[in-house]
C-alpha cells in the first residue's frame, strides 16, 4: 500500500488524493515529530505563566476575555470539542472526511500550533485504521475555519461521537479505537482549539473537485468533437493558429484535444440538406473558448489550493522569537491572527461553479442541436427510430435541461454570503465549506450532462449512413456500446442506457477510448 510521510513543509494535492480516496497509510517524519515538541514546549512554557494567553489560557471566540485557571484547562480543551460538534443533516461522505482530517494533520505536523506529537500520532493512527468520524453537512461558516466538522473529527480521537468502522458500520467512536488498539487522547493546553481552526474541509473538496473536473473538461472536449462531426461541421476554426493570436492557454488546448480527435474524420465539413452553412453555431465553433475559459479558471484554483496546502492555519500560532529557547536562539512565542478566514478558498470554490454550469449549458445547446431536425443537417428529429411512433432522445435532453436549470442555480456564489456569529465577534464569514458542498453537487451533475451529450451524439453519428468518422470517435462508440450503452434503434427504456453513459464518463472509460488512438489529451 502507497504511503504518505506527513513532515512540517506541507503536502500536495497527490497526497491527499491518496489518503481520501486511495487508502494511502500515513506516516510522520522524524523532522515532524522534532517540531511539534519543540512547539509544544513554548505552549508548556506560557501555560506555566500567569499571564493570559489567547487559546492557551483563556475561553474562545466572544469568551476570549475570560482567563482560565491551570485546573480547568484540560476540561476546557475537551468542552470546546464537546460543544462545537453540533453539525446537523445528513452525514457527508467518506472521503471527504479522510481529506479532512489528513489536512489538519498537516497543519499539525507543520510545528505552528502546539500540539503534543501523541496527538498527531492518534490522527494518523485513526486515518490509518480506516475509522471515519460522522461528520454532517451543516455546521461551518467557513471562517475560524470549518469548526463543527472537525469538532466532529477530534471527537473521536477523544473516544466519544460516532464513527463509521473499516466495514462501513457506524459505531460508538470509543469501541472502535480500543477495537484497533488506539488510546484516546487527553487533550491539553490549545490542543482542542488546534484540531478545530483551519480551512481543511473546503480545502480538501476543492483538491477533489478539481481532480474530477480535470477529467471532465478533457471528457467535454472529446464530447464536443463528437457533436462537431456529427452535425458535419467545420474543424477549420480548431487551427492551432486561430488560438495563438488570443494566447488563453486553456482555450488552445481544448482546441487541440478536438483536433486530435476530429483527425481522420469523413464527416466533417460535409452537408446533407440544402442549407449550405458558411459558420458552425456558437455552441460548436466557440466550445474550445468555453471549455478554455473553464481549464484557465481551474489553473488559478490549483495556485489557490497549492498555496493553501503549503500554509500553517490555526489561531493562534506557534511562531519563532519570544523568550523561550525551544525554537532556537530567537525563542518563540504565540500570536493570534486571521488566516483561519477561508475568503482565498471559497472564492476560487464559487468561481469553478460558474465555470462547471457554463460548461455544462453549452453542452445541453449542442445537445439540443442534434435533435432538432431543422438544426441537424438531415437526423431525424429527436434521433428517432419512426419519429411520431418513437419519441428517441426526446426526454434524455429535458434530464440534461433539468441538470443544467440545477447547474446554474448551484453557481450563484456562497461566498457573497457572510452572516455574523459568536456575538458580533465573528462579524464576517467566508462561507467556504458550503461552496465546497454545492460545488460537489456540480461536479456530480455536469458528469450527466456530458453523459447525455456523449449519448446523443453518438447515436447520431452512427445514423450518418456512409461517413466514416474519425478513429478517435470509432474507438468511444465501440468502448461505450461495449459498456452497456445501446445505440440507434426504436424506443426502449432509457434511464439504464444513460446510468451506464454516466458511468463510462465518471469512470474516465471515456477519456482512455480516446487516448488509446490520440494519445494522452491536455
Amino acid at each position: 500500500m502507497h504511503t504518505v510521510v506527513v513532515g512540517t513543509s506541507g503536502v500536495t494535492a497527490s497526497d491527499v488524493l491518496a489518503v481520501a480516496r486511495g487508502g494511502a497509510r500515513i506516516e510522520l517524519s522524524a523532522e515532524a515529530v522534532a517540531a511539534l515538541a519543540a512547539a509544544r514546549e513554548i505552549v508548556d512554557a506560557l501555560a506555566a505563566k500567569p499571564d493570559p494567553v489567547y487559546g492557551v489560557s483563556t475561553g474562545f471566540g466572544a469568551l476570549a476575555t475570560r482567563h482560565i485557571s491551570p485546573e480547568l484547562r484540560a476540561q476546557l480543551q475537551r468542552n470546546i470539542v464537546r460543544s462545537h460538534a453540533a453539525g446537523m443533516g445528513p452525514r457527508v461522505e467518506r472521503e471527504v472526511v479522510r481529506a479532512l482530517m489528513f489536512l489538519r494533520l498537516k497543519t499539525v505536523c507543520s510545528g505552528h500550533t502546539g500540539v503534543r506529537p501523541e496527538v498527531a500520532q492518534t490522527m494518523a493512527d485513526v486515518l490509518n485504521a480506516g475509522i471515519t468520524p460522522v461528520v454532517h453537512e451543516y455546521g461551518s461558516l467557513g471562517c475560524s475555519g470549518d469548526l463543527a466538522p472537525l469538532s466532529h473529527c477530534a471527537l473521536t480521537l477523544m473516544g466519544e461521537g460516532e464513527a463509521e468502522g473499516p466495514d462501513g458500520r457506524v459505531r460508538p467512536a470509543g469501541e472502535l479505537l480500543a477495537e484497533h488498539g488506539i488510546r484516546p487522547v487527553e487533550l491539553r493546553e490549545k490542543e482542542g482549539l488546534a484540531l478545530l481552526n483551519g480551512t481543511d474541509g473546503m480545502l480538501g473538496m476543492l483538491i477533489m473537485a478539481l481532480a474530477d473536473l480535470d477529467t471532465l473538461y478533457k471528457s467535454a472536449d472529446v464530447t464536443a468533437a463528437l457533436t462537431l462531426e456529427a452535425l458535419l461541421g467545420s474543424d477549420k476554426v480548431l487551427a492551432p493558429e486561430l488560438h495563438a493570436i488570443r494566447p488563453h492557454p486553456g482555450q488552445g488546448a481544448s482546441a487541440a484535444n478536438m483536433l486530435a480527435v476530429l483527425k481522420g474524420s469523413g464527416l466533417t465539413g460535409h452537408h446533407q440538406d440544402d442549407a449550405p452553412r458558411v459558420q458552425d453555431a456558437y455552441s460548436v465553433r466557440c466550445a474550445p473558448q468555453v471549455a478554455g475559459a473553464g481549464r484557465d479558471t481551474m489553473a488559478h484554483a490549483r495556485l489557490v489550493a497549492d498555496r493553501e496546502l503549503a500554509s500553517a492555519v490555526d489561531n493562534p500560532v506557534v511562531l519563532p522569537g519570544g523568550t523561550s529557547q525551544a525554537f532556537g536562539s530567537g525563542g518563540g512565542r504565540v500570536e493570534s491572527n486571521g488566516n483561519f478566514h477561508g475568503a482565498p478558498v471559497a472564492y476560487v470554490l464559487d468561481f469553478l461553479a460558474i465555470a462547471a454550469a457554463d460548461l455544462g449549458s453549452i453542452a445541453e445547446r449542442r445537445t439540443d442541436r442534434l435533435l432538432d431536425k431543422n438544426r441537424s443537417h438531415g437526423l431525424p428529429p429527436f434521433l428517432a427510430d419512426d419519429a411520431g411512433v418513437d419519441s428517441g432522445l426526446m426526454i434524455a435532453q429535458y434530464t440534461q435541461a433539468a441538470l443544467v436549470s440545477e447547474l446554474k442555480r448551484l453557481a450563484v456564489p456562497a461566498s457573497a454570503d457572510s452572516i455574523p456569529s459568536s456575538a458580533m465577534q465573528e462579524d464576517h464569514v467566508s462561507m467556504g465549506w458550503s461552496a465546497a458542498r454545492k460545488l460537489r453537487t456540480a461536479v456530480d451533475n455536469l458528469t450527466r450532462v456530458i453523459a447525455i451529450e456523449l449519448y446523443a451524439a453518438t447515436r447520431a453519428i452512427e445514423l450518418r449512413e456512409g461517413l466514416t468518422p474519425a478513429p478517435a470517435t470509432r474507438a468511444v462508440i465501440d468502448a461505450v456500446r461495449a459498456a452497456g450503452v445501446e445505440g440507434p434503434g426504436p424506443d426502449r427504456f432509457l434511464a439504464p442506457d444513460l446510468a451506464a453513459a454516466d458511468a463510462f464518463v465518471r469512470g474516465g472509460e471515456l477519456l482512455a477510448a480516446v487516448e488509446k488512438v490520440t494519445g494522452p489529451l491536455q
